[in-house]
This record gives C-alpha cells, sequence and structure tokens, in this order.
C-alpha cells in the first residue's frame, strides 16, 4: 500500500475517531488519543521531522483560531470537549493536527495549484462541517450562513497552509550531498 493512500486512510480513522468521540459525551477524548498515535507514526515516516513538527503546530494554531473566530462569532456550536469559552474544543484542535499530516503526503497533489487549493478548501471544508455536523458533533446557529463563512475561511486557509506545507516539507528527500551540503 503506497505511503499516500496510508496517509488518506490514517486521516480518516482520525476525523471519524474526533467527530464521532466529539459527539459523545463520554468518549470526546478518545479521538485525540487515536489523532496522537497518527502523528507519532507520521513524524516516525518523516526525513525531517524538525519541518513536519513545525507544519504542524503552525497549522494547528492557524486552524484553531480560526474555528475559535468562527465559535465566538456564534456560528457553530460545539456538543463536547469545550474547555475554554471563545476556543474550540480540544478534539477540534487536534483534528487540525492531523489535517496538517496530509499536507506533504496524501494532499501533495496540491503544491503550487494555489487556485485548485482554495476552490478545494471552498467545498471541502463545508462538507467536513456539515458532515460533523450530521454526526452530532457541532450545531450551526444558521447552517447556510456558517456553511458560506466556513467555505470562504477555507478559501483562503487552505492555499496558504499548500504554500506553507511546500517551505516545510518533511517528507521531500534531502537534497544535501555527502558532505551535508545542499546544492545552489
Amino acid at each position: 500500500m503506497s505511503l499516500m493512500l496510508q496517509n488518506f486512510i490514517l486521516f480518516q480513522i482520525g476525523w471519524f475517531s474526533c467527530v464521532i468521540g466529539g459527539a459523545s459525551s463520554t468518549y470526546y477524548w478518545s479521538g485525540v488519543v487515536v489523532v496522537a498515535g497518527i502523528i507519532a507514526v507520521h513524524l516516525f515516516r518523516a526525513h525531517n521531522v524538525r519541518d513536519e513538527v513545525v507544519l504542524i503546530l503552525v497549522t494547528t494554531a492557524l486552524g484553531a483560531a480560526w474555528d475559535s473566530a468562527v465559535l465566538t462569532a456564534g456560528l457553530y456550536i460545539f456538543a463536547n470537549g469545550v474547555v475554554f469559552a471563545g476556543v474550540v474544543p480540544f478534539w477540534m484542535i487536534a483534528m487540525w493536527a492531523l489535517f496538517a499530516t496530509t499536507l506533504n503526503v496524501s494532499m501533495s497533489w496540491m503544491k503550487d495549484r494555489y487556485l485548485l487549493a482554495a476552490v478545494f478548501g471552498a467545498v471541502g471544508g463545508p462538507v467536513a462541517y456539515y458532515a460533523g455536523h450530521r454526526l452530532g458533533a457541532v450545531e450551526f446557529s444558521d447552517t447556510l450562513t456558517a456553511l458560506t463563512v466556513i467555505g470562504a475561511g477555507w478559501a483562503v486557509i487552505m492555499p496558504l497552509l499548500v504554500l506553507l506545507s511546500t517551505r516545510l516539507n518533511g517528507y521531500r528527500e534531502s537534497r544535501r550531498n555527502a558532505y551535508g551540503v545542499e546544492p545552489i
């Protein structure tokens, strides 16, 4: 099985674990445990762990800030896992870290295709949130407005993350020669 397919499958497992856990009043933390394991596997396989860690941290911070702004605007409410008012639940923050693991592997086909990334974000973002809504993890105050705002945000965030992942690509083979020097 290819690394790209494995990454895609692990992302789906982590996504469903977080969303189904987030919908549960008892196991809302379980997805975070699954995501931690997936991130550990991802980092173990990386050629440059530092770049992948930085990409995961920046993606997580950006995503959590974006989602927290949408939450504060009152466009959605989460069923479980909110620790601090105005901040998305920890399982949602874990999903941003999980999403970062796809940027240099199963979503690497978007590199240098920023318009495609924007369209992908504008469509895929709302679809994922709506699926989370249907599974009971999130409620919208006004579904159409919330999905429109989410789509607009993702249309901006996705190309930024693709650009960032191009710069922080821990899955790119090092171009250093035997003396540890990168060619000019």
